[in-house]
């Protein structure tokens, strides 16, 4: 109940006519409408979303590979430590520093910067999570598909991956759900033009929060949950051959 119990409260409230968050005015869409209607929102959302499926996509391929390497093929403690870093790492020191990096290097901030400043922490949580379920699966079975005949490609695409499935797709959604509502590295290195989510809702806390948030909330949890379930019936599919 001390978990849900507000989140509960929140989306019953999206539906309240009344303006007062603690008033229940009777049930409406009214929020729902002042949403659809609210383009700074949407579009900050629709940006928010981009980010966070192309930093998923980028950090689950480049963290995937990466937790096998180091699993796998190359034992470096120095190579781990740099790549569990950027999770390690506060916010605000690793936004400074790909602030840095982009000024440096001559990269416009703005859309692109935000994907890859996320992509860049959010590889950390999937190797993170992938070299913990490597760790506990049986290296000897690679060997024999090697040992038969298979390739390193081959090996990789038939034996390692399905077993190391559900690790993979845990990490994508840690990095999705973590990338969706970031807010201090996305305000540091999204440039003046762009607003993420979390950055057009701090700009309407500094001026009043309307019920309009309670029902962008309300979407943002469905829009999750509905990750969850897709991603939990993959994960069933892909654990059935095995059993």
């Amino acid at each position: 109940m001390f978990l849900y119990l507000p989140i509960l409260v929140l989306i019953g409230m999206s539906f309240n006519a009344s303006r007062s968050a603690f008033t229940w005015g009777g049930f409406s869409f009214r929020w729902y409408g002042e949403l659809a209607r609210n383009g700074d929102l949407i579009g900050a959302l629709g940006t928010s979303l981009v980010v966070a499926v192309g930093a998923t996509v980028v950090a689950t391929v480049l963290g995937t590979t990466l937790a096998v390497g180091l699993a796998r093929h190359v034992r470096s403690t120095a190579l781990e430590a740099a790549s569990m870093a950027p999770g390690i790492l506060p916010d605000l020191v690793l936004a400074i520093g790909l602030l840095s990096f982009f000024t440096l290097a001559s990269i416009p901030t703005g859309t692109l910067s935000v994907l890859i400043a996320h992509s860049v922490f959010g590889t950390a949580f999937v190797v993170a999570v992938v070299r913990a379920r490597l760790n506990g699966t049986d290296a000897s079975v690679e060997e024999a598909s090697r040992d038969l005949g298979a390739n390193a490609a081959t090996t990789f695409l038939r034996v390692t991956l399905p077993s190391i499935a559900p690790a993979v797709v845990a990490g994508a959604l840690l990095v999705f759900t973590l990338s969706l509502d970031e807010f201090v590295i996305a305000y540091f290195t999204a440039g003046p033009t762009t607003q993420t989510l979390p950055i057009a809702i701090y700009a309407m806390v500094r001026t009043g929060v309307t019920p309009v948030i309670n029902a962008l909330a309300t979407v943002l949890i469905a829009i999750t949950v509905t990750v969850i379930v897709v991603a939990a019936r993959a994960v069933r599919r892909t654990e059935k051959p095995a059993s």
